[in-house]
């Protein structure tokens, strides 16, 4: 068994996924890879996604230390920006791997299903 911020996991994938697991989770660190964004950036970014489910996703990834929230109060009104923290930036590799493999499946794939294969 694998533990994680009091979680048990029985693999090393559960582990993955149950931290990036999920519909928006890497959708979110996605669109976090290269830049800091605002919340109503991401918002616009996932169009689809409830405000409460992307509240609930973000502080998620932000408890885990994926993303860091930070508060700009120099002046109003106040802004907040999300990054990925040192600990989110480990999941690059992965982040773009699962991305490449879309691009590869919409590519080659389009709206037709791969046939099932036999083993």
């Amino acid at each position: 068994m694998l533990k994680f911020k009091g979680n048990e996991y029985p693999c090393c994938a559960s582990l993955t996924m149950g931290i990036i697991g999920g519909k928006w989770k890497t959708v979110i660190l996605f669109h976090l890879m290269n830049n800091k964004l605002r919340y109503n950036e991401i918002r616009k970014l996932m169009p689809t996604v409830t405000e409460r489910t992307l509240s609930l996703q973000l502080k998620s990834l932000e408890k885990d230390n994926l993303i860091n929230r930070t508060v700009h109060t120099t002046k109003p009104p106040l802004k907040v920006t999300y990054s990925l923290t040192n600990f989110g930036k480990t999941l690059i590799p992965i982040i773009k791997s699962i991305a490449d493999w879309g691009d590869f499946v919409a590519e080659k794939y389009g709206d037709q299903l791969p046939a099932k294969q036999h083993n």
